[in-house]
């Protein structure tokens, strides 16, 4: 079972920390949903500069919802086990931030 060791960590989503528990093999994975949700904020804000971070957030969660949406369309639910483990952990890390 190696790799199914929880760790804790700390990742960076507009600029706030989040501590996560989490099992060392979902790490890497993680870190990239992180890099890629930061990168997609980033784009919002440059592009909508009115628009507060949290709106930018939010308009981001949104494109991945859409992007999982067509993905579940196009392939079925069955084949689209890993967009939607992304999905999730990106839900869970902004539930966190509402809170």
């Amino acid at each position: 079972m190696e790799g199914n060791d929880m760790i804790n960590i700390t990742v960076l989503i507009g600029g706030r920390p989040y501590p996560l528990k989490i099992k060392s093999a979902d790490e890497p994975a993680i870190r990239e949903i992180v890099k890629e949700v930061n990168e997609k904020v980033n784009r919002f804000q440059q592009n909508y500069a009115k628009k507060d971070k949290q709106d930018c957030l939010a308009m981001a969660l949104l494109t991945y919802a859409v992007d999982l949406h067509k993905n579940a369309q196009e392939t079925g639910p069955a084949d689209n086990d890993d967009v939607s483990e992304k999905v999730l952990q990106l839900d869970n890390l902004l539930d966190d931030l509402l809170k």
